[in-house]
Formats: structure tokens, sequence, C-alpha cells
């Protein structure tokens, strides 16, 4: 089974309104301004292994807030659960880790306020994150003519990885700058907190820029265009594009962004122009929704109905 289909047999049991009918990241607590989220990240599936455990931290960290921030408010405070043997975690190890999460406690605002730990012969975290907002911005909630726009940049973390798994070859300042992107993505944190402004639906781009906003629009009422060459890439992705080395479908749409993909209405475009700007973050309008039940990719001047949606696709074996 896959995780929707793990998600859609839960339903039949989860009766509370915080759940918001597991349809979102997030289960939120309006009478409580309570927020809180919940990942799992294992060894050779979410990670390819345990050899920078300073580096494994850091994404698995940033990749969990990214739901809570991607709401539009603040991480405040995390739980951690470690799992693995006395090689994954012995002294050395731990210190790197505790360091790491120090950095990012600093970074990010938020609180380490426990865990647990248990034995195994592969490495796994499990992280809780928790928060307060008395509003946050749900999936689902965009209309017709909304636009549509993404932070920062997507694809370079899955050239990251394809770089760590040797099939791709590169100078030292190109690899070095991939692989920092596939370990700590630069999450659009400041720029979170203009959300409520102005965002009508918002999602962090984790499976795939196309399988997240499929995820984000509600399929029953609307779809989406997005144009392709509007799609933000960075330039040392667009240098490899050039250079014949990677080919961009490969990359564009397979995840681990961690940017805020979200809708807004049309008379906020100024106002979402002066945040960005104000908070120094690159921000692209990509497209927008539409009336119809499907969606579409306009390559180049050509409308093609998306049918692959790539990405990352969530299997419980």
């Amino acid at each position: 089974m896959n995780e929707l289909e793990v998600i859609n047999s839960l339903k039949s049991i989860v009766n509370n309104t915080s759940a918001l009918n597991l349809a979102d990241d997030v289960f939120y607590d309006k009478k409580k301004s309570l927020v809180g989220s919940i990942d799992t990240y294992n060894e050779k599936v979410h990670y390819l292994d345990f050899k920078k455990p300073d580096l494994v931290i850091k994404k698995i960290i940033r990749s969990s807030i990214s739901d809570i921030i991607s709401k539009g408010i603040n991480p405040k405070y995390l739980l951690i659960s470690f799992t693995g043997s006395n090689d994954h975690f012995n002294k050395k190890n731990i210190n790197l880790i505790l360091k790491s999460i120090n950095r990012e406690q600093k970074k990010y605002k938020f609180f380490l306020v426990g865990g647990d730990t248990t034995s195994s012969s592969n490495s796994s975290f499990t992280i809780c994150s928790l928060a307060y907002g008395k509003k946050i911005i749900k999936r689902k909630k965009c209309t017709n003519d909304d636009d549509i726009y993404i932070t920062g940049n997507v694809g370079d973390s899955s050239v990251g990885l394809s770089i760590l798994k040797n099939l791709i070859k590169v100078d030292k300042k190109t690899k070095k700058y991939f692989i920092d992107k596939y370990f700590c993505p630069s999450l659009a944190f400041g720029f979170h907190k203009d959300l409520c402004k102005f965002a009508t639906s918002s999602i962090d781009v984790s499976d795939g820029l196309l399988i997240d906003l499929r995820n984000l629009v509600d399929n029953k009422k609307f779809g989406f265009v997005i144009d392709f060459d509007l799609i933000p890439k960075s330039n040392f992705f667009n240098r490899l594009v050039n250079s014949k080395t990677i080919s961009i479908e490969k990359h564009l749409f397979n995840g681990d962004d961690y940017q805020i993909l979200f809708t807004a209405k049309k008379k906020y475009r100024k106002l979402i122009l002066n945040c960005a700007q104000n908070r120094n973050q690159k921000i692209t309008r990509i497209g927008k929704i539409t009336h119809r039940r499907a969606n579409y990719l306009n390559f180049r001047g050509i409308l093609k109905k998306i049918k692959d949606y790539q990405g990352y696709i969530h299997n419980i074996s």
C-alpha cells in the first residue's frame, strides 16, 4: 500500500476535527491554537547512509519544520526519536548530531524538548513538530484564477542526490553546491510569516512540484496550469542543463526541495512582491488555478495535459 491508501483507510477511525480529515500536513486545534506534525526518516530510504550524521540531522529537521513553516507559523517545539546501533550513535556521532541540532535551534527559533532512543540495525529518526498559531494556511482553499507561486528554486536536491550516488560527475565547486542543497535545503524562513496576509492555500514541496501542486488543489472543483519555463532553477542547475550533463525533466519534479508552494488572489501581486523584497526571498509566479478538473503544463506555448506527476511516492511494503 502507498501512503495515500493508508491515509484513506485511517479516515474511518479519525473523527476529531483537528485532524483536518487527514487532508493536510498538520493537525490544527483552532480553539487551543495548537499545530503539530510528525515525520519519520529511514536510512537507505530517506537518506543514503549515516556517514555524515551532522548533515543528516540537519536535512531531517528542515524537512520536518517545513510543514509548519508552510502553514505560515513558526515552529516552537521539537521531539526527536533516534533509532540505530552503537556504531550509529557512538560518542563522536552524538556530539556531531547535538551540535547540528543546537545550530538549527538558533537558526529557526525552536526548542528541542524531548524524544526517545531505541536499538536497531539501521538508523531512523522520527520528529514531532509543535507550534502555536491563531490562523494557518490550509490546503485546498484556492479558487479559480488564483495565482500560483513558489519560493526559491527546485531541482537542486535531486541533482545532489544523484551526485552522492555517483551518477553524475561534476567539478568540485559544483559538487559542493548541490550536496549542500541536498543536506541543507534553503527554507523560506521569514517570508513564511507574511503568508497569512495573502495566501489562499499553501504546502511545502517535499514529494515533488507536480505531486504537491495536485495535493494543494481541490481537484473535484479546480485544476491548474503552470509554465514550464517559469519554474525557478538555480544558475548551477541551468549550467548542467546547458552542458547536457543532466536532463532537466529528470530532476525538476523529484521533490526534496522544501520550498513553499502557495496560491493567492491577483490583487495581492504587488504586496507579495514587496514582502519578498523586504525578506530578500526569491519568489516566482509560475501559473494559475483554473476551473477545469485537469492539470496542464504550458511547455513553450503548447498546453500538455499532465499524466505523469513524477516525484516521490510513499510505498509501504
